[in-house]
């Protein structure tokens, strides 16, 4: 990156990190298609800009898009579109936006399931139905460090597993891979990235925001890195050095 020494601390230990992690975990090959799923949040956001700047670098002659699913939330669906399509222009990338009620109808009398869980879902179809409409490869999600321990925590906790959100996962038999390429980056570098870089943010509107099961998660971590500091730290580590024969 030319004159990486003058650009902000944030934006060069983002960018370190998220090299290492691309190295480490072979995310990304010359002639890849890449599509990054964007929600308007400092990490997806983060990562679409980074990438924009940082893709030539690892994977020469790769093309990068973007989709963006508007949930519904509110009265803001049309200035959230706006904001999203002025950014991706700023940027020189193109790509999808879809207008949905999704989260309404996750939210309503007619929806038995966890909003959370049925968002989630409906959301994913979409961006894989934007990656094959584009012929993309790789699909990368904005998920960072303290996302994937809080995702090990919620899955111990509530769904009797141990299991996070992997960095590389390849699906239907290697036809698309799923990437985190953000993995090794903390929450405050990412928000400090996305303020010193000007990046437009914005959020849904939805209902279920700081009420779920992840940000009960969220609150313990934060209680526990209080009272003893590295604990978040540790626990992402673990994950690194996993003894299988001293399990169940």
């Amino acid at each position: 990156m030319a004159g990486r020494s003058r650009l902000p601390a944030s934006t060069r230990a983002l960018a370190a990190r998220m090299d290492k992690a691309v190295r480490e975990y072979r995310m990304l090959r010359a002639g890849d298609r890449l599509l990054v799923a964007v929600s308007g949040g400092a990490d997806s956001m983060s990562l679409l800009h980074l990438l924009s700047r940082r893709l030539p670098v690892y994977a020469p002659g790769a093309r990068l898009r973007a989709v963006y699913v508007d949930m519904g939330f509110g009265e803001g669906s049309e200035e959230r579109c706006l904001i999203m399509r002025a950014f991706w222009r700023q940027l020189g990338v193109s790509g999808r936006i879809l207008r949905t009620t999704i989260g309404p109808l996750a939210h309503s009398e007619a929806n038995h399931e966890n909003p959370c869980f049925l968002c989630s879902r409906i959301r994913r179809k979409q961006i894989f139905a934007t990656a094959e409409l584009f012929d993309c490869n790789r699909i990368a999600f904005g998920h960072h460090k303290d996302d994937l321990v809080e995702t090990l925590l919620l899955n111990m906790v509530f769904g009797r597993e141990i299991s996070t959100s992997p960095p590389n996962l390849a699906l239907h038999g290697g036809r698309y891979h799923l990437l985190r390429p953000m993995l090794f980056a903390e929450e405050e570098l990412v928000k400090a990235y996305a303020a010193d870089n000007a990046i437009p943010l914005f959020v849904q509107e939805c209902p279920s925001d700081g009420t779920s099961r992840r940000q009960t998660i969220k609150e313990w971590l934060a209680a526990l890195e209080a009272e003893h500091p590295g604990s978040r730290e540790n626990i992402f580590q673990s994950m690194r050095r996993v003894k299988p024969d001293y399990l169940l």
